[in-house]
């Protein structure tokens, strides 16, 4: 029994395998035709605005094959980001120089004939297999040795011995051979059509050069936001205080009680001062991360919520750094925010991970849902303010009513 499910095992994978190469064909088939017509498109296309066009195509059949050599890996393949270009000539020689374009066609020559091969002989062999099987039944019928090179059937021992052989080599051969073939088609696809080394460390630069001028412009924004509520508000509560107490120096000594009026009123302007500061000092650093720990924080954050909010947080006392507490829980009061003004939601959850070196926070509701991005300042404020981090940011929000997820993995350096 053993051996038997260790047979019908192989052979599933076999037939999957071989099922993958046949699937191929209909990438490998337009990929042919490409490589014949490509001399004369980009003959076509040289000097005017075709290029865009082939290229173009080329991508749309390259991303159908590398949809399916991620699923047979069980990895994505990333499609390399192509030029930026604002005229047509510069779209034109930026696709000339472009390395992921010259790699496309590369896939095509390979595939457009390896992809076509391959699985013909594949199916051949699988056809071959029950030809084998059935040579004793009607080899008498031919005359003797003209059945193939391979088998020369000349007695019914040689019609029973060989067939069952060949039949017997060519199963072993598919079960082991096919898989292999399976992933040599889609190790040639990643490593063709997916990103070089140096194209990952141009879109990483990229990415962190976007990410650092959004946290400079975020910062410089928060800057100028704070030296707005100081000037506008404490300082001028301040100065209001000092021109009070100013007065009633002046008068103490002719009207008692009017130097008393007006160090009471400077009294209260400068606790009015003194709560200002407060709030503008907790949207630089909530003290509570201090005092109370994220987890902490985050449990009063949602206490005074319009809706019930559950929150899941099962290791409260690992900590990050400040900087990652305080982006965390900036994501989460926004969010909340969103969800009591936009959502219509009548519940909302929020879970804190830590999955290895990350932090995960995740805030779900059961609102309406279709939240945009692009829309409105909240959710874009939560990108920039994780990108800065160098973070993630998944926003999940289908207009179908089935609530909004937004989900946030943030560096912990631990």
């Amino acid at each position: 029994m053993k051996i038997r499910a260790v047979f019908v095992r192989h052979l599933v994978r076999s037939l999957r395998a071989t099922w993958y190469l046949v699937a191929g064909l209909r990438t490998a088939l337009p990929a042919l035709l490409g490589v014949c017509l490509l001399p004369l498109a980009l003959l076509l296309a040289f000097g005017v605005p075709g290029l865009p066009w082939v290229a173009g195509r080329i991508r749309a059949l390259t991303n159908v094959e590398r949809r399916r050599a991620a699923r047979m890996l069980g990895q994505p393949i990333r499609e390399p980001v192509p030029p930026r270009a604002i005229t047509p000539y510069q779209q034109y020689f930026s696709l000339m120089r472009s390395g992921g374009l010259w790699r496309d066609i590369a896939w095509m020559i390979v595939h457009g004939f390896t992809g076509l091969l391959i699985p013909v002989v594949s199916v051949e062999i699988w056809f071959g297999i029950p030809w084998d099987l059935a040579l004793p039944f009607w080899w008498w019928t031919q005359p003797p040795g003209s059945l193939g090179a391979f088998l020369q059937i000349y007695t019914w021992p040689q019609a029973i011995v060989y067939p069952l052989m060949a039949a017997a080599v060519l199963t072993l051969f598919q079960l082991w051979i096919q898989p292999l073939l399976a992933r040599f088609q889609a190790w040639y696809a990643k490593r063709l059509l997916g990103p070089t080394h140096e194209t990952e460390l141009e879109a990483r630069v990229e990415a962190l050069t976007e990410t650092r001028a959004q946290a400079l412009e975020a910062h410089g924004a928060e800057l100028r936001r704070i030296e707005r509520d100081l000037h506008d508000g404490t300082q001028a509560q301040l100065v209001a205080a000092a021109l009070r107490l100013g007065l009633a120096d002046q008068q103490f000594d002719t009207d008692p009680h009017r130097a008393r009026t007006l160090m009471l009123d400077a009294r209260s302007g400068i606790e009015d001062a003194l709560t200002e500061l407060r709030t503008v000092i907790r949207g630089i650093h909530p003290p509570i991360l201090s005092d109370r720990g994220l987890a902490g924080a985050v449990r009063a954050l949602t206490a005074g919520r319009p809706m019930p909010v559950s929150v899941d947080i099962p290791d409260p006392d690992r900590r990050c750094p400040a900087a990652v507490e305080a982006a965390a829980y900036f994501v989460v009061a926004e969010a909340l925010t969103n969800v009591a003004k936009h959502s219509g939601a009548a519940h909302a959850t929020v879970a804190l991970r830590h999955t290895g070196p990350y932090l995960t926070v995740r805030i779900t509701d059961d609102g309406r849902g279709g939240a945009d991005p692009a829309a409105g300042s909240g959710l874009a404020g939560i990108r920039r303010r994780v990108a800065a981090l160098d973070g993630v940011t998944r926003i999940d929000s289908r207009a179908d009513g089935s609530g909004t997820t937004v989900e946030v993995e943030l560096p912990c350096g631990l």
